[in-house]
């Protein structure tokens, strides 16, 4: 019988119900599935997307009538709004690098005239800079699916499922992920997976290594 495939570039939605797939180790796992069942959060990602779409098309409407002389507080209301764009589009189905580079383009153009209105204010041009490069950083961690998905307003990671996510998803996504998380944090999370693993009687060598770089990581 041939099933509905999961997709080339899932969203947050499709990309959780792959994460509890057979993974015993979630309290509520994906033991089996219909098409339907697939095609219901395909479908939510789908709908996410567009509303999406639609939003940005009015950012960028809004960007495009910006006066020479705006006031700052709409500029800087419109850079916000441009950034957490970018963060949504970061856990968006399908390839969204066309949207990200032309959302990154609009606040880097916004960022030129505030600092041109900063130009001479040291203190001003230092702290432009410092937001500069903190939201570089920020950017590159939201090129982890799972830092999008655990930065969304309205995560589908719950919090009992957090340690299952950061002991199986892929090592490239948990590591970005981890600058969530301070020392403290990170020591209750992986005293939490030791636990879980525990209690399901799991000797699995990879996920004990996983646990041992977890504790180290960072």
């Amino acid at each position: 019988m041939v099933r509905i495939a999961f997709s080339e570039r899932p969203g947050r939605h499709e990309r959780h119900f792959i994460r509890k797939l057979d993974n015993v180790l979630f309290p509520r796992p994906i033991q089996d599935f219909s098409d339907e069942d697939l095609l219901d959060v395909q479908r939510m990602d789908h709908e996410e997307l567009l509303v999406f779409l639609q939003s940005l098309r009015q950012l960028v409407g809004k960007a495009a009538t910006l006066k020479p002389n705006e006031e700052t507080e709409v500029i800087l209301d419109l850079k916000s709004e441009l950034e957490k764009h970018y963060e949504q589009a970061c856990g968006l189905t399908d390839n969204q690098s066309a949207n990200k580079q032309a959302i990154a383009q609009l606040i880097d153009v916004i960022m030129a005239t505030v600092q041109r209105n900063a130009a001479g204010d040291s203190l001003a041009e230092q702290e432009l800079a410092e937001e500069s490069l903190a939201r570089k950083t920020h950017f590159a961690l939201l090129e982890s699916p799972l830092v999008a998905d655990l930065l969304h307003p309205q995560s589908v990671i719950e919090a009992d499922e957090l340690s299952a996510v950061l002991l199986t998803d892929p090592e490239d996504f948990v590591r970005p992920a981890l600058e969530l998380f301070d020392i403290d944090q990170r020591r209750l999370l992986t005293e939490d997976m030791q636990a879980l693993l525990d209690s399901h009687g799991l000797k699995d060598a990879g996920m004990r290594e996983r646990l041992n770089w977890l504790r180290t990581a960072g």
